[in-house]
């Protein structure tokens, strides 16, 4: 069955969770004319009296069992902890809301399932915010694979310097496993999208090693309930050992390694560090006809391409330079939004899609425990045939219309 555009005037658009992330919703109203924020929901005082400031006049609801039977939004936003993300988008996509889902699409590959599989039997509409896909540094990446000056890509190498980790990820729940399960999902998910994306294929088979070696001996810890980040954020934090106010339990790793073998043979790893003092993502991706390098990733950076024999040289062959943002990702969390909606109101298609952001999570979780058992290799089971095919589907007009339901 073929579906109309639905028209952006009046859509509907409610925020799940308040903390740091739910700032994005800001970007609605110019990323989609006609639509706005209608309501908010978070189930701590603290946090719905964040959102009455954030989204002044907007009603707010504790749960999101109340934000349905008040039948006030056509389309969510969620940027609730990891941890509530599987249960809150299935409830979503039953009573046949629109989800953004924002990364990690869950915190375990069963959890990520079960919230695929709910989006095909209720023929609901899923968008998982893998915002990095739009920044200028992997666009730019992507415009060079695609043009063919590296060859066919061969094997890919991702280093990752979190060099705001301390404070990012272990002064909150992001530092409890049984909240993130690992930070290979909260931090790495994007990247291990964009090593997929670069190659064109997803991992089926990981292998990782990882320790905590330098926040888990810190002894200075705090409750930080009803704070966010910005508000203990500095870059006076440092060295890491001499961190304070760390969470009351922290144990994920806070250096990850992990080896992946993607289903069309490309090669991949991944490192990543909580503990450096620079804050950058360094990719290298190597072709049968040359290689890239990115030095820096946002604004002021260049993608590097080497394409001739040589002894080391710190110039390419090229240098492309990167656009964007000088700092963060505000450009690529605009143009995610606009992508939600886009293809919430008009069926336009993705450049991400939740097959993408499920195989993200089957590669980053099971190298968790792949870390917690030894470095055991572990192979990437398949999701269901009739969950991978209601998403693989090439044609917008084949997703159905989330605006097909009664309203109360």
């Amino acid at each position: 069955m073929t579906h109309s555009p639905r028209p952006s005037a009046g859509l509907r658009v409610a925020v799940i969770g308040a903390g740091a992330r739910s700032v994005i919703a800001h970007h609605v109203p110019e990323a989609q004319p006609g639509a706005s924020v209608v309501a908010a929901v978070d189930p701590s005082p603290d946090g719905r009296a964040r959102a009455e400031r954030l989204f002044p006049g907007v009603p707010v609801f504790p749960d999101v069992t109340a934000l349905v039977s008040a039948d006030v939004a056509d389309a969510a936003i969620v940027t609730s902890p990891d941890d509530t993300h599987a249960d809150i988008a299935v409830e979503l996509l039953r009573a046949g809301i629109a989800v953004y889902l924002e990364k990690p699409l869950a915190t375990t590959l069963a959890d990520a399932d079960r919230v695929l599989t709910a989006a095909a039997e209720s023929a609901g509409v899923l968008y998982v915010g893998h915002n990095f896909r739009h920044a200028g540094v992997v666009r730019r990446m992507k415009e060079i694979i695609d043009r063919g000056e590296i060859g066919e890509v061969k094997t890919i190498w991702v280093r990752h310097f979190v060099g705001n980790g301390g404070d990012y990820y272990f002064k909150d729940w992001h530092a409890d496993r049984s909240r993130t399960n690992t930070l290979l999902l909260q931090k790495a998910s994007h990247d291990l999208d964009v090593v997929h994306y670069l190659a064109g294929a997803y991992t089926r088979r990981v292998v990782g090693m990882g320790d905590l070696m330098v926040y888990g001996g810190v002894t200075d810890r705090r409750d930080r309930t009803g704070e966010t980040m910005p508000e203990w954020f500095s870059f006076d934090n440092w060295p890491p050992a001499a961190a304070t106010g760390l969470n009351p339990v922290v144990d994920v790793e806070d250096v990850s390694m992990m080896l992946m073998t993607l289903d069309s043979g490309v090669l991949a790893s991944y490192e990543q560090c909580h503990f450096t003092p620079d804050y950058w993502r360094n990719y290298t991706v190597i072709g049968t006809e040359g290689r890239l390098e990115n030095v820096g990733d946002t604004a002021g950076g260049v993608v590097k391409v080497w394409n001739r024999r040589r002894e080391w040289a710190v110039a390419g062959d090229a240098e492309y330079p990167i656009e964007g943002v000088v700092s963060g990702h505000e450009d690529a969390d605009r143009a995610t939004m606009r992508e939600f909606l886009d293809h919430v109101v008009h069926r336009t298609p993705t450049v991400v899609s939740p097959l993408a952001a499920r195989a993200a999570v089957a590669a980053g979780a099971l190298a968790a425990d792949s870390i917690r058992e030894g470095s055991r290799p572990i192979d990437v089971p398949p999701l269901p045939v009739h969950v991978r095919d209601y998403f693989a589907s090439p044609h917008p007009s084949a997703l159905p219309d989330p605006f097909e339901r009664t309203h109360r």
